[in-house]
């Protein structure tokens, strides 16, 4: 066993709106957010188009949940059908954020998401009572002043909490639920399948089970220098989110070392022509490079993917490929896009295209490359670019493929987190 007094144990919420666009859809138009049936659509006058949130008992009645299509959803009067509404979802979002500043400084709160959070209440007891009776100040809070049920997670780092969180308050009758280190071998270890251990997608969780892994207590008793050479210091991070470690801070990602910047985008038509193709390439190439210059970072590991029509009954590729020199200029991370396209893409339908960069280092740390004498400029010029779109609005300083029939920077430019507004 860990000798845990090793490591900080602080008293970290984890703070989850349940169902939460259905849930603001349902108070906005009156209705009990727990019992009514309701579902937020992607958009409404499109068949095939996905299912964002569902209230509680539309998936318990109907089985309807996220990531269901709208034709799935039964012709059923009971039932209330909405697009979404990303401004009304912001602005609450980033009130009960405030919400949260009652109890705690702003230095102590990390919104994870639209509709999770992460608090840290230690040293509270005094001013606010325990992590629980915090917790359930907060949730009834959140009820009054927003209509809006929460789920509370408790534990003693932002890992912990989110496990508390997902694994069992979300079982609860009241929703909150607390663990603690003693909690682990018991709650935590006897979980599987895998995947449902929060960091383990299908890819890691296959890999596992190659290596005879298939519970959380066989990963944590697996050997540590295996688990490394395998994954690299992401097994290192597995072996210790498997005993309940995360020396994360509340404000920094949980998964420290594992952080990019991407974006995938699924496309509004079948795409068949290459050229479209890469113009849309380009436009997200762009985009990823900004969030990452507002970070100041830049990235040597660039990952591509495309995913294939049903015409051509799925599939598709992802590929990763390390340069030598990190980088957040766009035509840099756009030719590498174009090289791994053109080993791995044989004139398939596209619907989805993703891209990120990783293995990321500080933008103003980075070596100049003596053979190129104009990176710097190029640098330069993005954070120009960038500077004017914030300013005046991401569609005011376009490419011009973004002006072709291929392009969706126009069209994206008048959504809100790829929804309407």
């Amino acid at each position: 066993m860990f000798d845990y007094s090793q490591f900080p144990d602080r008293s970290i919420l984890c703070v989850d709106m349940k169902s939460f666009y259905a849930s603001i859809i349902a108070v906005h138009e009156g209705l009990d957010p727990l019992t009514c049936h309701l579902a937020v659509v992607g958009n409404t006058d499109r068949t095939g188009s996905v299912v964002l949130a569902a209230s509680p008992a539309m998936k318990r009645d109907f089985k309807i949940k996220t990531g269901s299509r709208l034709f799935e959803i039964p012709d059923d009067p009971r039932i209330s059908i909405h697009n979404p509404k990303m401004g009304l979802f912001v602005r609450v979002s980033t009130e009960i954020t405030k919400l949260f500043f009652r109890y705690v400084p702003p230095s102590a709160v990390h919104t994870y998401s639209v509709d999770e959070s992460f608090l840290d209440v230690s040293g509270l007891e005094k001013v606010w009572g325990t992590p629980e009776e915090i917790a359930a100040q907060i949730q009834r809070d959140i009820l009054l002043d927003f209509g809006l049920p929460s789920t509370i997670g408790i534990g003693p780092n932002m890992l912990m909490a989110k496990l508390c969180l997902d694994l069992a308050a979300k079982k609860t009758a009241n929703g909150i639920a607390s663990w603690s280190y003693d909690d682990i071998p018991a709650k935590l270890w006897p979980l599987s399948p895998l995947r449902e251990m929060w960091g383990i997608g299908r890819q890691v969780e296959k890999t596992l089970h190659s290596m005879g892994i298939f519970s959380v207590g066989q990963l944590a008793r697996y050997d540590l220098s295996l688990l490394e050479k395998k994954f690299g210091i992401m097994g290192n991070q597995l072996y210790h989110h498997a005993w309940g470690i995360d020396l994360s801070e509340v404000g920094a990602p949980i998964m420290q070392g594992q952080i990019s910047y991407g974006k995938s985008q699924i496309l509004l038509r079948d795409y068949k022509d290459e050229k479209e193709i890469k113009s849309v390439i380009l436009e997200m190439c762009e985009e990823v490079a900004k969030r990452a210059r507002a970070h100041h970072h830049a990235g040597r590991t660039i990952s591509f993917g495309l995913s294939y029509s049903k015409e051509e009954f799925g599939g598709g590729f992802h590929r990763s490929r390390t340069i030598e020199n990190p980088t957040n200029i766009t035509m840099d991370i756009y030719r590498v896009c174009l090289e791994l396209m053109r080993e791995n893409y044989h004139g398939q339908t596209v619907r989805q295209i993703s891209l990120s960069i990783g293995k990321l280092e500080r933008d103003d740390e980075v070596q100049l490359d003596l053979f190129d004498t104009n990176s710097w400029k190029k640098r330069k010029i993005g954070y120009v670019v960038d500077g004017i779109r914030n300013r005046y609005g991401s569609a005011s300083l376009l490419r011009a493929v973004s002006y072709t029939s291929g392009g969706t920077a126009r069209h994206r430019a008048k959504l809100l987190g790829g929804h309407k507004k």
